[in-house]
């Protein structure tokens, strides 16, 4: 509840969720909170400390696998199957790199933007696909990413062989 909050009043604020709980329902609950990482208390201090510096420099420590499984867990998500269609090819690229975990410095180093320009072109994809956090375009993305996939095992089954 502090993290969806915080996050209100102060979006650019990054969430990092320490918990003692590993169980799915309480991480789809930091994810939809819009938290940038989710660690058990049981982590070292070393690692805790390069994770708040991630999640500090822009970084999400929620990996494309936890986040699928969330979805799958909390079902269908806010954006329509094709929700996709709506953006751009820079937004769809730039949607890939957020789901690959990727900052917008890092995404603006890699398609040559400023990170200026990267925030705005994740604005206006979040508000596209009616979503308020970029954990939610990165898991939103990761689903999309798996039926697509699914749909192209499907046509692959479905397409007749023909033996000469």
């Amino acid at each position: 509840e502090v993290c969806r909050e915080i996050r209100a009043q102060h979006p650019e604020v990054a969430c990092l969720m320490l918990t003692s709980y590993s169980d799915d329902e309480a991480l789809a609950q930091a994810v939809l909170a819009g938290a940038a990482g989710y660690l058990l208390k049981q982590i070292r201090g070393n690692d805790l400390v390069a994770s708040v510096k991630a999640v500090a420099g822009g970084a999400s420590l929620i990996d494309g696998a936890t986040a699928r499984r969330v979805i799958e867990e909390l079902g269908r998500g806010h954006a329509s199957r094709d929700g996709a269609e709506a953006l751009t090819p820079r937004e769809r690229s730039i949607l890939e790199l957020i789901a690959a975990g990727k900052t917008n410095r890092e995404i603006g180093a890699e398609l040559y933007l400023a990170e200026k320009t990267v925030k705005n072109y994740v604005s206006n994809l979040l508000a596209k696909l009616g979503m308020a956090r970029r954990s939610e375009a990165a898991a939103y993305a990761a689903r999309l990413a798996e039926r697509r996939a699914q749909d192209s095992r499907n046509r692959e089954r479905e397409t007749p062989r023909y033996s000469p």
